[in-house]
Order: structure tokens, then C-alpha cells, then sequence
């Protein structure tokens, strides 16, 4: 495993669209492994592989809740509410804002191997899956952004 460098905001590779991964073979599962060790490195609640300038649909998520999510060719397939809550982007360091977001989702999306999971998100989760999920598409969280917020050094 090893720590890849964040990709910050002003790199195009942000603002691309993923393509889908199909082969499911060591080098996704390196990748995985290497998302989730830069993700722990510098504490954060998610990592998309555009974020480590790699243009695959793979994410991982942490929210401290026991379980690291390891979401390839991830969809929502169901949301529900709305949330109105602060966030912030490991590619957009310093930045902080409200955001409005579905309070519930569904996601389904397969793992490491190829196999298809469904998961279920609230609150936090539910943000983290939405957040992870626009780098896919190439959309940072500032498009998502309804207040932004000065925060004290």
C-alpha cells in the first residue's frame, strides 16, 4: 500500500468524468488499498479516485462508524429528505460550506471483486456517499455550496 497525493482543486481531472471500471484484478485492488491508506493519512471521511488522479469509478468512504465502504461503479439508486449541513473537500483545502443534501440514500455499487452491494446511508453517510459520488462526474462540493463559512485558524 501507499500514500497517494491529493489532487487539488484547479487540476482538470477534477472536472472530468469517470469511466467505468471492468476489470477487477489486482491493480483496482491496489488502488482501493491505497485510497484507503491516503484517505486514514490525513483524516478524511472519503476519497474518490479522481481525487488521486485516477479517472476510474471508484470510491472509498470512513465515517468512523466501523465500516470503510469500498464503492466501484457506485449509483444512488434512492434518496430521501433534505440535509443542510457543513462540508468540506480533502481537494479543496481550507474551504468550508453548507451544503443540501438528500438525509437518506441508497447506493448500490460493486466491491474489490465484482460483486454488487447495496448500502444505506443517513446524515453523514448519506452526504459522504453524495459528496464521493458528484467526483465521479467531475463536480467538486462548491457547485453544492448554499453557505459558505469563515473557519478560525
Amino acid at each position: 500500500m501507499a500514500i497517494r497525493n491529493i489532487v487539488k482543486e484547479g487540476d482538470p481531472v477534477l472536472n472530468k468524468v469517470c469511466r467505468p471500471v471492468v476489470k477487477f484484478d489486482a491493480r483496482l485492488a491496489a488502488l482501493i488499498d491505497d485510497m484507503i491508506e491516503t484517505n486514514a493519512s490525513v483524516n478524511g471521511a472519503g476519497l474518490a479516485a479522481p481525487q488521486v488522479g485516477i479517472l476510474r469509478r471508484v470510491v472509498v468512504i470512513d465515517v468512523g462508524d466501523g465500516q470503510i465502504y469500498e464503492l466501484v461503479n457506485p449509483t444512488i439508486i434512492a434518496k430521501s429528505g433534505t440535509q443542510r449541513e457543513m462540508e468540506g473537500c480533502l481537494s479543496c483545502p481550507d474551504v468550508w460550506g453548507y451544503t443540501k443534501r438528500p438525509a437518506w440514500v441508497k447506493v448500490k455499487a460493486q466491491d474489490r471483486n465484482g460483486e454488487f452491494h447495496e448500502y444505506e446511508g443517513r446524515d453523514l453517510l448519506a452526504r459522504a456517499f453524495c459528496h464521493e459520488l458528484d467526483h465521479l462526474d467531475g463536480i467538486l462540493f462548491r457547485k453544492r455550496v448554499v453557505e459558505y463559512v469563515e473557519m478560525d485558524d
